[in-house]
């Protein structure tokens, strides 16, 4: 089920267990799982797309492996808060999605997550071509914080 509001998708999940945060991108999409407690993000891995179906299939292989509960896709809005195309092709494949699976989905404003992604990546001194294998779960890692940041002041 598809949560537009990030209040009604925390109370959805159940108790004790993993969320999943995603980057979606026009060629990857970064993944970034939490522990069971849902206190740390961390970046796991970048899927290179394909078609929705070979996408979906890794992404439920994940959500199977990792035991996740939840789902929350970064919702890539304008600077303004507006909602643009990218925010439209993100709930296109929410909907898609939640034809495949129960678990309980929501969105998280990603604006500026992939700036502090490339940031954090810079001051580790990373090169330029590691940055680019890496940037997306990163970017993941930082939507998937920042909703599990949120959450505890719920």
């Amino acid at each position: 089920m598809i949560h537009d509001e990030f209040e009604v998708f925390a109370a959805a999940l159940s108790p004790m267990s993993a969320l999943m945060g995603l980057d979606l991108g026009e060629k990857t999409i970064g993944v970034a799982v939490s522990d069971r407690m849902r206190t740390v993000a961390s970046p796991l891995e970048t899927v290179r797309r394909k078609k929705f179906t070979l996408d979906s299939a890794r992404l439920l292989e994940l959500v199977d492996d990792r035991e996740i509960g939840g789902i929350l896709l970064g919702l890539p809005k304008n600077m303004d808060g507006t909602e643009g195309s990218r925010c439209q092709s993100t709930r296109a494949f929410a909907r898609n999605l939640s034809r495949l699976t129960e678990l309980p989905i929501g969105f998280w404003d990603e604006r500026l997550s992939t700036v502090a992604a490339e940031k954090a990546l810079l001051e580790a001194d990373t090169t330029r071509k590691r940055r680019g294998q890496v940037i997306d779960h990163v970017a993941a890692g930082y939507i998937l914080q920042g909703a599990l940041d949120r959450m505890r002041f719920l």
